[in-house]
């Protein structure tokens, strides 16, 4: 049985830290690809100056660009409307039925995915790949996996690795500042930022 790793996110842009946690993934359950999944409209983001979903789309496809095990889906880019995660992992565990899918996200969002639309249908279809960070103690993660398994069902595997300062925001904001980016993203989606001048 295949199994695929799904990184959905804004990715506005998409950065080293994302690559970092998608590659550690691949590595430690592991897994045979890893999909990148740019969202088309996210609900939760509703009040961040989002760059349009083509744009986001081809920072991910140059980022992910040469890498054979990671892999590009325009699937949330190409609904209309808002971008529900249940409603991706019902679609690819329907149209790929004999694979495992893994959730690939960061420790903070453990703490948020019980807020999210229909988490139970997100546990049904897929585990979770959890990242484990120094600013989230061992403690806190154990009390929240037990709560996430007690009230979901939810299988989830921690991943360890090395906690990273890069963030979207950050990045925007030192592009509007005139900092340099190029330790934080691959060097093509610097210079595709550079040249559109975008989150200037």
């Amino acid at each position: 049985m295949r199994k695929i790793g799904v990184m959905g996110g804004t990715f506005n842009p998409i950065h080293n830290g994302h690559l970092l946690l998608a590659g550690e993934a691949r590595e430690q359950i592991p897994l045979d690809e890893v999909l990148f999944m740019p969202s088309g409209r996210p609900y939760m983001k509703s009040e961040e100056v989002v760059e349009d979903a083509a744009t986001r789309a081809e920072m991910t496809a140059l980022a992910i660009s040469g890498i054979p095990y990671f892999k590009f889906s325009g699937m949330e880019i190409e609904q209309k409307g808002n971008t529900y995660t249940y409603l991706t992992m019902e679609r690819l565990k329907e149209e790929n039925p004999e694979a495992e899918f893994y959730f690939i996200v960061g420790a903070d969002i453990l703490f948020q995915m019980t807020r999210w639309v229909a988490p139970e249908r997100i546990f049904a279809n897929c585990s979770i790949a959890a990242a484990v960070r120094d600013d989230k103690t061992a403690a806190d993660m154990e009390e929240q996996i037990r709560l996430l398994q007690r009230q979901y069902g939810a299988d989830i595997r921690l991943l360890k690795m090395a906690r990273t300062d890069i963030s979207s925001s950050e990045i925007r904001r030192k592009v509007a500042a005139g900092e340099s980016i190029a330790e934080d993203v691959p060097e093509r989606v610097r210079i595709y930022i550079e040249e559109r001048g975008l989150y200037r």
